[in-house]
C-alpha cells in the first residue's frame, strides 16, 4: 500500500518549483508567474479557474457530493534580493529572489491539486485552491482577496510555510497565535540645513533622528510588560550627502511588532508622543506615515486538531513538533481574521544540508525532498474533512 507521500507527484513539483524560483516577481507584479499558475491548472480535468483580484488564481474543485468548503493557500510573490543560493536554477530577474520560498508553496500546492482533481469522486464538499499574490507587502494579497469575497462561502482554511533549520518534511503546529501583528511606519524630520561649520544657525534633524531611534528603543523596555511580546526595529536612517552639510531632512523606517491589540495601539500612540515631543523641543517639524499592516494568525484550536491528525497520517508523531512562536508578521491572517483556519510549518532542511540561512536571506535555500509532504499535507486535510 503506497502512502501519500508517495502518490504526490515530486518530480512535476521540482520542475514547477524551478521554472518559478528562475522567475520570481515582486508582490502586486506577479504577471507571468499567475499565467504560468493557470497553464499548469489547465492540464488538470475537473477545475473551474478564475481570478479574483488582480494576478490572483482561484481552483474551485466540486466533490461529487455536497458538503463543506475548504480553502487551501499559497502565495506566490518573490522579494527585492539578489540571489547568492548555490543552486543550478538561479533567479534570472536580477535583485528579484524567492528567498522567502513562495515558489516551493505554490508548486506544492499545485502537486495537491493534481492529485486531489483526480479524486472527485471521494470528495463531499469543495475544495478551493487560493494561489496568492503580495503577501510580503501590506496591505496584502490576501486582504484584497478576502474584500472581493474569496471566503465568503468557505468554512475553513489552511497554508503551509516553509522553513530552513528544521529537518527535510517535519512538520510544526501550534494553537492559538503563531505569528506577530506586523506594523510599518516612516518618519520625514523636517529641520533646517547649515555648514558643518555653523551647527548653531542649523536645527540638525540628523541629531534629533538619533534621539528619537534611542527614545523609541526603550519603549519596549521600559513602557511595555516583559509578559507582553513587543519589538520594535528601525531598519532605514537615510540623512544628507556630504561630510560638512548638515541637512534638511531625515527619513527613519521601522516595523512594531505586537501580539496583543491593546499592546498594539498603547505603542502607536507612544511612538507619535516621543516624536511630536522632540520634535517640538528642538523646533522642527515632521510628517509621521503610521500604517497598520497584518494582524496576528491565530491558529483555531479544532482546526489545528485537524491538521495534527493528518500530520500523523503523513509523517507520524516523532517528524512533529511545537512551532515557536514568532514575531514575523504574515497574511495568512487576513483569512483566519473572518474563518476558521490553520498554519503550520514544514521543515525545509538543516545548515548541514546547506539550508541554515533564514527566509529573506540572498542564500536562503531548502531541500526539494520535502516537497512529497507539504503536498500530502494538503491532500491527507481534505481527505480527512471533505473524504467519502
Amino acid at each position: 500500500m503506497t502512502t501519500i507521500q508517495e502518490q504526490m507527484p515530486q518530480t512535476d513539483m521540482i520542475k514547477w518549483r524551478r521554472h518559478l524560483h528562475r522567475y520570481p516577481e515582486l508582490s502586486f507584479h506577479e504577471v507571468e508567474t499567475a499565467k504560468y499558475i493557470q497553464k499548469v491548472l489547465a492540464e488538470f480535468s475537473n477545475l473551474q479557474v478564475s481570478s479574483l483580484t488582480e494576478n490572483s488564481v482561484i481552483a474551485i474543485l466540486k466533490g461529487n457530493k455536497p458538503g463543506k468548503t475548504i480553502a487551501l493557500r499559497a502565495d506566490i510573490d518573490a522579494l527585492p534580493i539578489m540571489e547568492e543560493a548555490n543552486v543550478a536554477f538561479q533567479s534570472e530577474n536580477p535583485g528579484v529572489m524567492h528567498a522567502c520560498g513562495h515558489d516551493t508553496h505554490t508548486a506544492m500546492l499545485l502537486g495537491a491539486v493534481k492529485v486531489l482533481s483526480t479524486m472527485q469522486d471521494k470528495i463531499a464538499g469543495t475544495v478551493k485552491f487560493i494561489f496568492q499574490p503580495a503577501e510580503e507587502v501590506p496591505p496584502g494579497g490576501a486582504k484584497l482577496l478576502v474584500e472581493a469575497g474569496v471566503m465568503e462561502d468557505v468554512d475553513m482554511v489552511f497554508g503551509l510555510h516553509i522553513a530552513p533549520n528544521i529537518p527535510v518534511g517535519m512538520i510544526g503546529t501550534r494553537k492559538g497565535a503563531v505569528s506577530a501583528a506586523s506594523d510599518v511606519f516612516t518618519l520625514k524630520i523636517k529641520g533646517k540645513g547649515s555648514h558643518g561649520s555653523t551647527p548653531d544657525l542649523s536645527i540638525d534633524p540628523i541629531m534629533i533622528g538619533v534621539e528619537i531611534i534611542n527614545n523609541l528603543n526603550n519603549i519596549v523596555s521600559r513602557n511595555i510588560s516583559p509578559f507582553d511580546n513587543a519589538v520594535i526595529s528601525i531598519g532605514e536612517f537615510n540623512a544628507g550627502k556630504t561630510t560638512n552639510v548638515i541637512p534638511d531632512t531625515a527619513q527613519i523606517k521601522g516595523t512594531v511588532r505586537t501580539n496583543d491589540k491593546e499592546v498594539r495601539l498603547f505603542i502607536k500612540k507612544r511612538i507619535e508622543d516621543i516624536i511630536d515631543g522632540i520634535c517640538k523641543m528642538y523646533d522642527a517639524s515632521y510628517e509621521l506615515d503610521y500604517l497598520f499592516g497584518y494582524s496576528e494568525v491565530n491558529n483555531d484550536s479544532r482546526a489545528t486538531d485537524i491538521v495534527i491528525a493528518a500530520a500523523e497520517k503523513v509523517v507520524g508523531k516523532n517528524e512533529m513538533f511545537e512551532a515557536p512562536k514568532m514575531m514575523g508578521g504574515e497574511d495568512f491572517s487576513a483569512y483566519t481574521d473572518v474563518r476558521p483556519g490553520s498554519f503550520f510549518i514544514l521543515g525545509g532542511g538543516t545548515a548541514a544540508q546547506e539550508c541554515g540561512y533564514m527566509n529573506h536571506h540572498p542564500k536562503f535555500k531548502i531541500m526539494e525532498d520535502c516537497f512529497p509532504v507539504g503536498a500530502g499535507m494538503h491532500v491527507q486535510l481534505i481527505l480527512d474533512i471533505l473524504g467519502e
